[in-house]
């Protein structure tokens, strides 16, 4: 046994939460009377092969992709929106971590939980949590947020828990949260048509998107992995590791109609070029 390493880690998880600790003495969010979202930077996917969405290098602007998280904050509550691709844990001091993911690479130089601390929010202060899908670079720090209300479509969750144990550990505590399970339809989130989970299953069992009705922003569709690139609306083209092409296929028409008909900003989660638009945390969008 190397307990070297255990006490190293024992060391930092330690450090980690006194850090948090301390943040969460210096600041405590208040109320707020609008709908706003934060948006944090959660990391970098570089090195995937364009083969794997069925295009080919020179059909991308940019093959990279970003990993946001995403703090929306309510007058009723709070509710986390994908958790980034690196999990807090595997931080050991300041520097960036990379892990392999899909034959490319994640990367990420900022621990999720000290971004939230910063603007007053503990893990315990999360009202709700949810996620586009269960792929590991939405759900890498889902464990911290079992004590939230965990809003999820049933086949999805049952996916999850069918996974291979490795590919749980990032959500296994998940298993005995309080949870709602979500209709195959808009799910109002906090009762006022500001915040909607809609279902658009096909790149998993239950893969869902968020509608956000901002007060100044106006309308926007935070898309998941409905489409990971903006080459993708125009290409009759699903990624290989779709779990079902046709609901896929179906859903992005569906989501397409609703973009018309509601005016609402796409947001593409991966997509550089949006990323690096918005106000990053802790500024906040309205």
């Amino acid at each position: 046994m190397n307990y070297s390493k255990i006490w190293a880690e024992l060391g930092l998880s330690i450090a980690l939460t006194l850090t948090i600790q301390s943040a969460f003495g210096q600041k405590k969010a208040e109320p707020v009377k609008s709908l706003r979202v934060y948006v944090f930077d959660c990391g970098t996917i570089k090195g995937l092969d364009p083969a794997l969405f069925q295009f080919k290098n020179e059909d991308l602007q940019d093959s990279n992709m970003v990993v946001p998280c995403y703090l929306v904050v309510h007058p009723k509550g709070t509710l986390m929106w994908d958790v980034g691709v690196i999990p807090d844990s595997a931080f050991q001091g300041q520097g960036p971590v990379s892990q392999p993911l899909l034959m490319a690479t994640s990367t990420s130089s900022k621990l999720l939980l000290p971004q939230l601390a910063a603007l007053g929010y503990r893990p315990a202060d999360i009202t709700y949590v949810a996620f586009s899908h269960y792929h590991g670079d939405h759900v890498a720090n889902a464990n911290a947020f079992a004590g939230s209300t965990w809003l999820v479509h049933p086949t999805e969750r049952q996916a999850m828990f069918a996974a291979p144990a490795d590919q749980q550990a990032a959500y296994s505590r998940l298993k005995n949260s309080k949870t709602v399970s979500l209709p195959n339809a808009d799910y109002d989130v906090f009762g006022d048509g500001t915040v909607v989970i809609k279902y658009a299953p096909g790149h998993t069992p239950g893969h869902q998107v968020l509608f956000l009705k901002l007060p100044k922003t106006g309308p926007v569709l935070i898309a998941g992995d409905l489409w990971h690139y903006p080459e993708e609306r125009n290409a009759n083209k699903a990624p290989q590791i779709e779990a079902n092409r046709e609901q896929t296929m179906a859903s992005r028409a569906e989501m397409e109609a609703f973009l018309k008909k509601s005016g609402a900003q796409l947001w593409i989660e991966h997509n550089p070029a949006t990323f690096s638009r918005l106000k990053k945390a802790p500024e906040y969008i309205e």
